[in-house]
């Protein structure tokens, strides 16, 4: 059982919980960190092509282990340029889970591939 939660006092968020309480679980999924390139390895054009396809290789890991979106506890958002935030919520907005996990979105220098935009990788737990 999952209890996300902003302690009162705290500042609150359409987009994370302060805090992700397990309070019982069978398994753990620890998700390596998902890029925004499709099946064929060829990366999205844009942001949010690549977010889109972040987001869904993201669900089809928890799929893989009989989990789904509601079941993550943890993220950590990776993306290489800050003026990418606005578009890359807008494109995840229909992915994201209620309540959300608790979230970390960091910017980096560079990801794997000059041609990545966006990284995000997952602990979920059943």
């Amino acid at each position: 059982m999952l209890r996300k939660f902003t302690p009162s006092g705290m500042a609150t968020s359409d987009h994370y919980n302060q805090g992700v309480e397990v309070t019982s679980f069978q398994r753990m999924l620890f998700i390596s960190g998902q890029v925004g390139v499709g099946p064929d390895g060829i990366p999205g054009k844009d942001i949010r092509e690549q977010t889109e396809l972040a987001l869904n290789n993201l669900n089809k890991v928890l799929a893989g282990a009989d989990m789904d979106i509601n079941d993550i506890v943890n993220s950590t958002i990776y993306l290489t340029d800050e003026n990418l935030i606005g578009a890359f919520m807008e494109a995840g907005a229909g992915f994201l889970p209620t309540p959300p996990p608790a979230t970390t979105l960091v910017i980096v220098k560079a990801l794997a591939s000059p041609v990545l935009l966006v990284e995000i990788e997952a602990v979920a737990a059943k």
